[in-house]
């Protein structure tokens, strides 16, 4: 008997969370990052790692964020499909965090401690946008006031081992929240103009997505908003 009403509230729960994150995708633009707190999912289902990054989220003034599980098959879904399971509000704001490395940086440039001049940088971008490293170049070009030669920044994928140390996070789970390295990150400028200003990432966790207003995002990441797509 216990066991048949525990199930049955954890349904019930379900269903209950589906109806919230639904209604974030109707509510008006002030009123949807409200919802979004009053929705993350319950402490019983809640990871170290969600933990961890509401903890540091909160602690840091977001309060606006909403975590979601998927499903294992997640990846293998259209773009379409990944927006009703979280209830985006298209799939303009579905994206990702990709860790890229400067292969051409000077030598004595090994880490990340002049974010002006980075051996790394994450770049934020919808999913439905073509990454633009050109851009980036020039603009970390124009950044150094023209003192560092052009030639000197070539902006490619990190490999996954690199991405992974770095960030302490795997494929598919990168996100620039709480990574192990301060890694300077880049926001892609289309990014910044959604409507509403409430987007989807990587959650640390290959199954836990993470959304976030933006206003918030940035006045925590301070991330360079750059037009890189």
């Amino acid at each position: 008997m216990e066991a048949a009403v525990a199930e049955l509230e954890r349904v019930q729960n379900q269903i209950l969370e589906r109806i919230s994150k639904l209604e974030l995708t109707y509510l008006p633009q002030n009123d949807v990052s409200s919802a979004a707190v009053s929705v993350t999912t319950s402490p019983k289902s809640t990871s170290d790692t969600e933990a961890r990054l509401s903890n540091l989220l909160r602690s840091n003034s977001v309060n606006h964020f909403l975590f979601n599980k998927v499903p294992a098959e997640y990846y293998d879904w259209s773009l379409e499909s990944r927006r009703d399971i979280l209830a985006a509000a298209s799939i303009d704001h579905l994206c990702k965090s990709i860790v890229l490395v400067n292969t051409q940086a000077p030598a004595n440039v090994t880490d990340c401690s002049d974010r002006n001049n980075s051996k790394y940088y994450v770049v934020v971008v919808q999913y439905t946008a073509r990454f633009n490293a050109e851009t980036v170049k020039n603009f970390l070009y124009s950044l150094n006031n023209g003192k560092i030669p052009k030639k000197k920044f070539n902006l490619r994928l990190a490999p996954e081992e690199t991405s992974i140390n770095l960030t302490g996070y795997e494929h598919n789970a990168v996100t620039c929240i709480g990574m192990k390295t301060d890694i300077p990150v880049i926001l892609d400028e289309a990014i910044v103009k959604l409507n509403p200003d409430f987007f989807w990432l990587g959650g640390g966790e290959v199954d836990l997505k993470l959304g976030i207003k933006t206003p918030e995002f940035i006045k925590f990441v301070k991330p360079f908003i750059v037009n890189c797509s």
